[in-house]
């Protein structure tokens, strides 16, 4: 692709944003428009609060593509990963009680090779096979905070098997950008700008500006795909995704305070991050986030109630602490899961014919969870560039 032709990105968050750097890199003419008035999507933090919160449990994992294409660019910044007395502060919920260690035969499941694990078979029955039934449901449920799924163990045997183990993974992949997500996504922006990436901002896409952006070029639409399908009035952009409450608690600090309460009864996730990044929280509090994943026609308080019971056990004495609350629900918008009998080379495909493609991460890509937005990215730019060479010649 040469400067002379315009590639047009649809959405500023992690996807669009790797999709502009990588193409400008290589010459591309890049425009790239974000309906929101700041580009980072998913990935921004809340400003206007002293509580620096992400939209759900964001971290890096170091042992991803993601981090490596960070790195190579210098583009990680800070991160701070788990200290160790803040890891012998986590609990798992087990049997109505907190527990120090997960059960024997889940730590042993975590170690087992995914490509061991079938894909046209659900996760509870294969693993039930290995460890038996209630052992089945307690690493299923451990695997809840790369899934944001109310019943993990009804999805595909080799992709929860693939995330649980690298959720277990010793020691820790998590590492966390310092400040919150929205320090990595300023410098995505900063190299954008400075490789003449055109950042258009509160600058919302129509069916018909895209088919104009289309004609004039490639275009890779980098949203959700419930966005896609609307802009690309394209019914077939569907695909498995979870639906989670999220509540997030500023609490003024107490000593024993847990660091992470993993819920193996039920799907669910509770965890303090200024354990390892104390800026996220004003000095003498602390931020903690809550994920409790809730079935479809079930209301975000079913999950709440549900992170308020878990409080109560590794928080206590929370309820007169709360310097800050705020409640969410997620739904659609965590990331592809893989039903039996599926993978992820089954979701919609990046190139959707026309010079138009697909990133994000409910798509076509492998990775965990931000890894599939960012591999996405990568081969929508290289499929955008590559088709691009030809209209350049042409033009000459």
């Amino acid at each position: 692709m040469t400067s002379s032709t315009p590639l047009t990105v649809v959405g500023g968050g992690l996807a669009g944003l790797v999709t502009a750097v990588t193409a400008a890199e290589s010459g591309a003419r890049v425009t790239l428009h974000e309906s929101h008035r700041d580009p980072g999507g998913r990935a921004r933090t809340a400003d206007g609060s002293p509580y620096l919160t992400n939209e759900g449990p964001h971290a890096l994992y170091s042992r991803g593509p993601l981090w490596t294409w960070l790195q190579q660019r210098d583009l990680v910044g800070p991160v701070a990963a788990v200290p160790l007395s803040a890891a012998a502060r986590t609990r798992f919920h087990r049997d109505g009680s907190l527990r120090r260690t997960p059960p024997l035969p889940v730590l042993r499941l975590g170690r087992r090779d995914p490509r061991q694990a079938p894909v046209d078979r659900d996760f509870l029955s294969w693993a039930a096979s290995l460890i038996g039934e209630r052992h089945a449901r307690y690493a299923a449920n451990a695997v809840a905070v790369a899934l944001f799924h109310h019943d993990p163990g009804a999805l595909s045997a080799r992709f929860v098997q693939e995330r649980l183990r690298r959720v277990l993974a010793l020691p820790p992949e998590a590492r966390y950008p310092v400040g919150g997500w929205s320090s990595v996504v300023a410098r995505l922006v900063a190299r954008a700008e400075r490789l003449g990436v055109r950042i258009e901002t509160a600058s919302r896409m129509t069916p018909g500006g895209l088919a104009d952006a289309a004609a004039r070029g490639p275009v890779v639409v980098a949203t959700s795909l419930p966005a896609a399908r609307a802009l690309l009035r394209d019914d077939s952009l569907v695909w498995e995704s979870g639906r989670t409450a999220l509540l997030d608690l500023g609490l003024r600090t107490r000593r024993g305070d847990a660091f992470i309460v993993s819920d193996l009864d039920a799907p669910g996730w509770i965890e303090r991050f200024t354990a390892q990044d104390p800026t996220l929280a004003p000095a003498g509090e602390q931020l903690v986030q809550a994920q409790l994943p809730v079935a479809d026609g079930r209301p975000r308080s079913t999950g709440v109630a549900r992170a308020e019971r878990l409080l109560d056990l590794g928080f206590p004495g929370w309820r007169e602490r709360v310097t800050h609350r705020s409640e969410a629900l997620a739904t659609g918008r965590t990331g592809a899961v893989d039903l039996p009998g599926t993978t992820w080379r089954d979701r919609p495909a990046v190139d959707r014919g026309d010079g138009v493609y697909l990133a994000g991460d409910q798509v076509a890509a492998p990775g965990l969870l931000a890894e599939v937005s960012f591999n996405s990215a990568l081969e929508a730019a290289s499929l955008a560039l590559r088709a691009a060479r030809p209209l350049d010649l042409n033009r000459a």
